[in-house]
């Protein structure tokens, strides 16, 4: 006998987990050696190229975990009208607008402010519908007719959200980062430059902790269920 589908969709929002945790432990490794100044400008430049490319794996695996979490509550919806086929076929293919900005500002940066821009809105938008949805979700007696107390699963949308703020703070904070290397690749290594790139590197790690805690937590709730009556 086959699988059952359900399965196959739970697999793919664990692996999305993993590949999210490992590759954001990839950049912050490789962020390690952009900021040694006893290395070479070369090999500094090499772990920025590295830091690149892993970097893309996090931000894919932000993008599907949720048209994966709304499929996996569509097979499974508890009484919730709203969660069907036509609702996760919507959240796949919003998503796939999404991914493609997505990519196309990793691989493109600053190319073209448009894209960035409308990246920018549904990050926020986003954040702000999903600590709406997730707080209701927490709070109200039967949230959306499910009787099963899916409490849990508000905390679950609340994190994911709050992963996606982090991830705008990282933006903002490593905006500098960019003038700061390219002094050091035109001028070399001087206090000034390490101290710019310190700061924008460094600045970002409460966040980087923000979305590992966010992700891990969020992994416990999906898995524990605390509270729910099924």
């Amino acid at each position: 006998m086959g699988a059952h589908p359900h399965g196959w969709w739970i697999l793919l929002h664990v692996v999305l987990f993993v590949f999210w945790l490992g590759g954001d432990l990839g950049v912050y490794v490789s962020s390690r050696y952009v900021l040694a100044s006893d290395l070479t400008f070369e090999a500094r430049l090499t772990a920025l190229r590295i830091m690149g490319v892993l970097d893309l794996g996090p931000k894919i695996c932000l993008v599907l975990f949720l048209p994966s979490g709304v499929t996996l509550m569509a097979l499974d919806p508890h009484g919730a009208s709203l969660l069907n086929g036509w609702t996760a076929a919507a959240a796949w293919a919003a998503a796939a607008c999404w991914l493609w900005l997505t990519v196309s500002d990793h691989h493109h940066p600053g190319r073209y402010p448009l894209v960035r821009r409308a990246d920018w809105v549904i990050r926020i938008g986003l954040t702000a519908v999903l600590l709406g949805v997730g707080a209701y979700t927490l709070f109200a007696a039967e949230p959306f007719g499910v009787t099963t107390r899916p409490h849990w699963l508000g905390g679950k949308v609340m994190l994911y959200a709050t992963a996606i703020a982090c991830g705008l703070g990282i933006r903002l904070t490593l905006r500098p980062f960019g003038a700061a290397f390219a002094a050091l690749a035109k001028d070399g290594s001087t206090p000034a430059t390490e101290d710019a790139l310190r700061r924008a590197v460094n600045g970002c790690v409460p966040y980087v902790l923000g979305i590992w805690s966010c992700v891990l937590a969020a992994a416990a709730l999906g898995v524990l269920k605390p509270g729910a009556s099924l």
